[in-house]
């Protein structure tokens, strides 16, 4: 009996062994290397992306609290600040001016050194100095102050979209990028809503020592809310992006992340990431030097080397044709926008903006109190208008693609400016202004699109930020000729804005088209 047990047994081990060995095979079948779009599909979509999207959102609308901001407390603090019309173009512009300088520097530290640190340190930058500005008893003190906050916001703004954009999976990624986009109209609702309900109630003011501290400036500490928070949920919450992990050769770490993404989209309910490791590019002899030459000239030329990368074909092409668009409706959008409270105020007494010049200059020197609620009611119609172009670039984001978006909006808004020109009462430049304001917000959200998936990872944040930067030279130049003309030629600056409009609308047609790509 023993002997034929021993047969038995010598006869069925091999079956046993082949039968591990299917098993083996199953589980080396099942569990492979993938490359990153495989492991970002593999996850899922579900709970984790829309809590990702709802954090970079209030990031992203935290931004445009603090940009915004300065327009709403005009009507009231070129009073208290002693600002002539050129004054407030200069404050306004100051901002910008941070965003120019701080723009290119955070993209091109994104892109070395992570997303998330960046996004910690830009946010934090931009709500510290936010608040210390409502204490600067004079104009130059709140103006630098201002500056160093622009440098804050030029740093969060284009990481931010390429953080997002590295989650998202291929198909959804489109949608996706317009519903973060759509924040920003959150975010002008918001402070809209703030300015309406803080700055006209006078019973707020209180008598500092050394000054006072009137309503308008609680309002600017109300502003820096937003960006204080959202360092801090980015600081103790989210994880690096597993796209620039990858590319750093950091394959555990961007594997911890897909599984996290993996068990909060299942619910927790399955444990395991199928896959047993990620395909990680192998580094090229340029990419290899990283941390680069020691000497200063070395170290800045290092710097600068991303920006010679934009303008070799075969990206070259594309490239040029951002930098118009970027220049055209950034000096459009924000030397009109940021003027819009101003423009009302003057409004008040009926007629258009520009319809008398000598009401204008009347108007301008009058008193700041009592505050006329009517223009913040007028701002937060106007920022409400966003609405359903938010609505409409998600819809059709995914079905037409970034570029005809793009062009068509830009257009569209270049007619509207002009007839904000043209009509000659109060409700009717209202009722015009809320169409450029539904209209122009498409127009940013292709933009935001078509910059994420036009460019490598390496180069994403460092093509945003120096993008985002020339922008914000066009708002800069924007805010001056507004403050420079708005009382003299006001038919001047909006002629240029609806010429440049049109301009950049006719140079996205020379973009390629996007939809649905794969990310590089």
């Amino acid at each position: 009996m023993n002997v034929m047990a021993r047969r038995a047994h010598e006869d069925t081990e091999p079956l046993l062994q082949s039968s591990h060995a299917y098993e083996d095979d199953d589980q080396a079948t099942n569990k492979k290397k993938l490359s990153y779009e495989e492991a970002v599909e593999a996850t899922g979509f579900g709970l984790f992306h829309w809590l990702l999207l709802v954090i970079c959102g209030w990031a992203n609308a935290s931004d445009a609290v603090e940009i915004l901001c300065v327009s709403f407390l005009l009507p009231t603090a070129r009073c208290d600040l002693h600002l002539s019309s050129a004054d407030m173009g200069i404050l306004t512009a100051s901002i910008f001016l941070g965003m120019m300088v701080g723009g290119y520097v955070w993209g091109y530290l994104a892109d070395r050194r992570g997303r998330r640190s960046v996004l910690v340190v830009s946010l934090a930058v931009n709500g510290v100095f936010g608040a210390v500005a409502s204490l600067a008893p004079s104009f130059w003190l709140f103006l630098l102050l201002r500056f160093f906050s622009g440098l804050g916001v030029g740093g969060s703004i284009p990481v931010i979209f390429s953080y997002f954009s590295e989650f998202q999976p291929c198909l959804r990624r489109g949608a996706m990028i317009s519903a973060l986009a759509t924040f920003w109209m959150a975010g002008n609702i918001l402070v809209a809503g703030v300015a309406w309900l803080v700055i006209p109630r006078t019973s707020l003011n209180v008598r500092l020592s050394w000054m006072d501290f009137q309503s308008w400036r609680l309002f600017v500490v109300l502003c820096s809310i937003p960006s204080l928070s959202s360092a801090l949920i980015f600081r103790l919450f989210m994880p690096e992006s597993p796209k620039f992990l990858m590319e750093a050769g950091r394959e555990t770490e961007a594997l911890s992340v897909f599984q996290t993404m993996f068990r909060l989209n299942n619910n927790f309910t399955i444990k395991t990431f199928p896959a047993s490791g990620l395909v990680i590019r192998p580094k090229e002899d340029g990419e290899k030097e990283r941390l680069g030459p020691r000497s200063f000239t070395g170290r800045l030329k290092q710097a600068f080397d991303p920006i010679k990368q934009l303008f070799v074909r075969p990206l070259a092409s594309r490239s040029v044709a951002l930098l118009i668009i970027f220049y055209c409706i950034s000096f459009g959008y924000y030397g009109l926008w940021m003027w819009f409270p101003e423009l009302f105020k003057r409004m008040e007494d009926g007629g258009s903006a520009c319809a008398n010049t000598s009401r204008i200059q009347s108007s301008a020197n009058e008193s700041c109190y009592p505050v006329k609620t009517a223009v913040y009611m007028e701002g937060f119609i106007t920022a409400a208008s966003n609405l359903p172009g938010n609505i409409l670039t998600i819809l059709l984001m995914d079905r037409l693609g970034g570029k005809i978006l793009l062009s068509v909006s830009l257009m569209v808004s270049s007619v509207s400016v002009f007839v904000i020109y043209v009509v000659k009462t109060k409700s009717q430049s209202l009722i015009v202004s809320c169409v450029f304001s539904g209209v122009s917000v498409i127009s940013w959200n292709a933009l935001d699109v078509l910059g994420t998936e036009l460019y490598p990872t390496q180069l994403r944040s460092s093509a945003l930020g120096f993008f985002t930067g020339v922008g914000r030279v066009a708002a800069i130049m924007g805010n001056v000729v507004f403050g420079q003309l708005v009382d003299s030629s006001c038919a001047v600056p909006l002629l240029m804005v609806s010429a440049l409009l049109l301009a950049g609308g006719v140079a996205a047609l020379r973009l390629p088209q996007t939809k649905q790509t794969e990310l590089t």
